[in-house]
């Protein structure tokens, strides 16, 4: 039992952070990196959408529609 309380407040003490979105997660972090940068990219060609991929123009409506204020109507 003192095994288990020292490792708890070891962790808590720590600051161990299980969040997925935590910078610490390479994989997500890195993941959003790319993402991050591709959109930066995108965003400087918005100039003209006719220029996009439909790849380039799909990540850019995404990014729109998150940023909106709009309802969520799939609920």
């Amino acid at each position: 039992m003192k095994c288990i309380n020292y490792t708890l407040i070891t962790m808590i003490l720590s600051g161990c952070s299980l969040n997925d979105d935590s910078k610490y997660w390479i994989k997500h972090s890195v993941e959003n990196k790319n993402k991050q940068i591709l959109l930066e990219r995108i965003l400087k060609k918005t100039s003209d959408i006719r220029t996009l991929t439909i790849e380039e123009y799909e990540i850019y409506i995404d990014d729109y529609v998150k940023k909106g204020k709009y309802p969520n109507i799939n609920k």
